[in-house]
């Protein structure tokens, strides 16, 4: 007997051709689209930074520690309050340098007379070879030297003269604080007053003082054309109570920032000349005063102006 069975088999092989379900799963989702996108912004925010970072290195200017040495200016010559001119006003004469009057003898006066017509003479020369240079509205024949404190010495621009400070605030209350972080003092000095009126420490409850002219060593600044700063001096000296009325106002620094600011015009010199700066050689130093990102101030030397140094005066900075 014969039994006859019949066996189906399943295939097991995948499809050849993909179904529409099938493309729906590969497809991305939104989610997916979002995430790609910001990725992409990210990295492209990230080499725009290191562009620009290379940028700006490249281009900085970095030096390399300075070692600046102060030159002392003691010595600078000036003619304090005489007038400008050609020659040179003497101070007048103390009491104990005037001899006594008396009756002089016949021997005495006649070689009395014959010196007063040689100096006469001498006199006379020296007035008529200056007369063309002085008859230019100078007041007569005046000092020589250049303006400064009164004294001898080396041609040098003293740097009361050749300093210039700038301020930038945009109220009273940022200004004060520029003082009061560099202890600057403001004071006013004239209007029938013998004293000078201090005042400082703006910021907070002003803090008035008086002293004597004469006593006063700082170098000081005045405001040359005006304007705002110079009102928020005139009314920082009100909130502390000092008469202002046909008085000059005056700006005083401390010792210690008189050294910052010459450190700095020195360094800068030096950068700029390749070598260390005389003082003879500075005609003019501008500083600015930038706030610190960090807080606090900071100055910066933005223009410098110099002058030629005779060959003389050279030769004895030499030695």
């Amino acid at each position: 007997m014969v039994i006859r069975m019949s066996v189906k088999t399943q295939s097991t092989s995948a499809p050849l051709f993909a179904t529409p379900k099938d493309f729906d799963a590969l497809q991305t989702h939104l989610s997916d689209r979002v995430s790609s996108l910001l990725i992409s912004l990210v990295l492209m925010v990230g080499l725009s930074v290191v562009v620009l970072g290379s940028i700006y290195l490249s281009n900085r200017r970095i030096a390399a520690p300075l070692s600046v040495v102060l030159v002392p200016e003691e010595r600078a010559a000036g003619r304090g309050d005489h007038a400008a001119g050609f020659a040179k006003d003497f101070a007048a004469p103390g009491e104990e340098e005037i001899e006594q009057i008396s009756e002089p003898t016949l021997q005495q006066s006649l070689e009395a007379a014959t010196s007063m017509v040689s100096t006469i003479i001498a006199s006379m020369d020296t007035i008529e070879s200056l007369a063309s240079e002085a008859s230019h509205g100078q007041g007569g024949l005046g000092d020589y030297r250049p303006p400064g404190l009164l004294g001898d010495g080396e041609d040098i621009i003293h740097r009361s003269q050749r300093w210039e400070l700038k301020f930038t605030a945009r109220n009273l209350q940022a200004y004060a604080a520029q003082l009061d972080y560099f202890n600057i003092e403001l004071a006013a000095i004239g209007g029938g007053i013998r004293t000078v009126d201090y005042a400082s420490k703006f910021s907070g409850t002003p803090q008035r003082k008086s002293g004597n002219s004469k006593e006063e060593e700082r170098i000081y600044f005045i405001w040359r054309n005006g304007g705002a700063m110079e009102q928020y001096d005139r009314q920082l000296l009100q909130r502390a109570g000092v008469p202002l009325q046909g008085r000059q106002v005056l700006k005083f620094l401390s010792k210690a920032f008189e050294d910052q600011l010459a450190q700095l015009e020195y360094g800068y010199a030096q950068q700029v000349l390749g070598r260390p700066a005389s003082p003879m050689e500075l005609a003019k130093t501008i500083f600015e005063c930038r706030p610190l990102s960090s807080g606090g101030y900071e100055w910066v030397v933005i223009d410098q102006r110099y002058r030629k140094v005779a060959p003389k005066a050279a030769g004895d900075r030499k030695k």
